[in-house]
């Protein structure tokens, strides 16, 4: 797991934007995070994250059943130390920028936060709204990775 070599769960808070099958949230989870919240809007996709969760019988995961944008629309409990997001390619630019700004303006964000999105290689690059600063960029064929941190809450 990149998230793991490059930057260390061990202790972590992450939270996990269309989670699919929640392998980054669960992995992160046996590699040492706290806790992995899962958010996931597709019905197949919410039942087979609980049954890989009960199946591997981690503690920490809790799994959020709804659309990323109303999730990330009310602050969290407790801010997150990482976050990563791999929303399906036909989300807009738009879209991907606001979920950004939400996450950095509703407090989902600890300070210097490790934010990493997943998007389309072949797509234009993410560009990282004001708050947040670019780490690196990791290519993996058709998926290219975009790592940044939160510069601080407004």
């Amino acid at each position: 797991m990149t998230l793991d070599s490059l930057y260390g769960l061990t202790g972590a808070r992450l939270l996990d934007l269309y989670a699919g099958s929640g392998a980054i949230g669960l992995e992160a989870l046996s590699r040492g995070a706290k806790e992995a919240v899962l958010v996931e809007s597709d019905p197949k996709a919410v039942r087979t994250i609980k049954e890989n969760v009960r199946s591997l019988g981690l503690d920490g995961a809790t799994v959020i059943a709804d659309k990323v944008e109303r999730v990330l629309a009310k602050p969290p409990a407790e801010p997150y130390d990482i976050v990563f997001a791999d929303p399906p390619y036909a989300v807009s630019d738009e879209e991907v920028q606001r979920t950004l700004e939400s996450l950095r303006d509703n407090g989902w964000l600890l300070d210097e936060a490790l934010v990493a999105f997943e998007r389309e290689s072949r797509g234009k690059a993410l560009m990282w709204p004001e708050g947040y600063v670019e780490e690196r960029v990791r290519r993996y064929g058709e998926a290219s990775v975009w790592y940044g941190r939160a510069a601080g809450n407004p």
